[in-house]
């Protein structure tokens, strides 16, 4: 779908680069040409993936270990990254997320979502862009957010409002920082399984098939399709699109917003008892 070099020599932040979805989007960029940077809490996982991707792409990885919970860690990061050279994009995809009731949630367990995702995503974001004005330098910011940042979700609700709050700044900075040459947009993916979060999110074959019967392919989401969607934001032939958020799911979240559309599951019966004069076939 892409030329080998849509990315050639960019420079590309990947937070929680180390494993899942992020570990995928940067094998991708680096396919495309990019030089890759990873961020991430575990030394051991970000070296696993470096030496990984330096087996196919030689040299044009690197790691910082940093926990973007923490704002003067965040800003050592962007200092030493920028040593070797400014960024030319950021993906912001470090995240954290449990199924658990709302009354049940104490503030630490609160904080310990939004303080990645909502938190984690400002001081990187901001920091980035704080240096990309500095030098009258363009940039771009994808982040990963979630179909629910629309609509909420119940028992995701520290999730539900950080994703939220990560649209809000990717619309405000995209009105922003638009006349700087600095240009936000985000995805919102459905269900994309990724090792670890996949479990304690869907612990069980009986809710695996029925989150699978939700969507109307009745498929999950594959890496590469994701992957192949931020190459697109990502890169410079889709400099006009700013302050999107675009879903990726299969239409799921549409399907769950349609009021009647619980009537799938009808049968024969049911649809000649509603209208008796039917043509079927």
């Amino acid at each position: 779908m892409f030329r080998s070099d849509l990315l050639q020599d960019k420079r590309v932040l990947i937070t929680g680069g180390g494993s899942g979805l992020g570990k995928s989007l940067g094998r991708r960029v680096l396919e495309l040409g990019a030089r890759l940077v990873i961020c991430g809490r575990r030394a051991d996982k970000l070296d696993a993936t470096r030496a990984e991707f330096d087996a196919e792409f030689p040299g044009r990885t690197a790691t910082h270990v940093c926990d973007i919970r923490d704002s003067e860690a965040v800003e050592a990061m962007l200092e030493a990254i920028w040593q070797d050279g400014p960024l030319d994009a950021l993906v912001n995809n470090a995240a954290g997320n449990f199924l658990a009731k709302s009354e049940e949630l104490s503030p630490r367990a609160f904080d310990a979502v939004t303080s990645i995702v909502l938190n984690g995503t400002a001081y990187v974001t901001l920091g980035c862009g704080r240096r990309w004005i500095a030098e009258a330098r363009g940039g771009t910011v994808l982040s990963i957010v979630a179909t629910y940042a629309w609509t909420g979700s119940a028992y995701v609700t520290p999730s539900a409002c950080a994703k939220a709050g990560v649209r809000a700044l990717t619309q405000s900075l995209a009105v922003e920082w638009g006349d700087r040459g600095i240009r936000l947009n985000a995805v919102a993916p459905g269900p994309f399984p990724t090792e670890g979060a996949w479990d304690r999110l869907v612990p069980t074959q009986e809710l695996e098939d029925t989150w699978r019967n939700r969507i109307p392919p009745k498929r999950f989401g594959e890496h590469g399709e994701l992957a192949d969607l931020a190459v697109f934001l990502l890169a410079d032939q889709s400099s006009y699109v700013n302050g999107e958020v675009v879903a990726i799911d299969g239409g799921e979240w549409l399907k769950g917003a349609g009021q009647f559309n619980f009537m799938e599951a009808l049968t024969e019966d049911q649809w000649d008892a509603i209208n008796p004069k039917r043509k079927k076939g």
